[in-house]
């Protein structure tokens, strides 16, 4: 949902009921964004550096340096990836969210993650692979498998926050960093 200083995502998680993206983290948009708040576990992510971020903030606001991270785009392409052998992948779309997920043999969940489109461009996010199926390729499969599907679908641009782990993954992937990212939490 739009928001005049950038996007708002509904998560409806108990730890995060919703997101407010910011796409300029100048001081008094990130002043805006977070007065509009009154919800406990909502979070602001602000393409500025966290330390920064958090002088700024109005009481009730706290800086998670553990979920702080990179703002990083890609041109999307192409690349018809092909599931892992012993993987089978499934992708689903609801309410503007497609999502991709991957599972073995078994039918337990190896990785998986989700993106919605925003006019040219796609917003990458949750993409996870589950420890037991690490450095097998899943996480690649799954970006490229949401990239193929937003360019079918028009986009030209990928954008997505990286954790330190993830940026790894990512820039293996000829995505770019562009800004740290902070997030930020309201825990009144």
């Amino acid at each position: 949902m739009a928001k005049p200083w950038g996007l708002y995502v509904e998560v409806g998680r108990p730890d995060q009921v919703g997101r407010h993206v910011l796409p300029y983290g100048d001081e008094l948009t990130v002043r805006e964004a977070a007065a509009s708040v009154t919800v406990p576990h909502t979070w602001l992510k602000v393409p500025r550096e966290p330390a920064e971020v958090g002088r700024g903030l109005p009481d009730g606001w706290v800086v998670d340096m553990d979920e702080a991270g990179h703002l990083m785009a890609t041109d999307l392409r192409t690349t018809a990836p092909t599931a892992p052998e012993g993987y089978t992948a499934t992708m689903e779309t609801h309410d503007g969210v497609t999502y991709v997920q991957l599972r073995d043999a078994d039918g337990a969940l190896a990785a998986q993650g989700q993106m919605a489109l925003l006019g040219q461009a796609t917003v990458i996010d949750r993409v996870t692979t589950e420890p037991a199926h690490r450095r097998r390729g899943l996480g690649a499969f799954v970006m490229r498998t949401l990239a193929d599907h937003a360019v079918a679908d028009g986009a030209t641009l990928g954008v997505l926050g990286a954790t330190d782990e993830g940026r790894a993954l990512y820039e293996t992937l000829d995505w770019k960093v562009y800004a740290p990212l902070a997030a930020c939490i309201y825990r009144p």
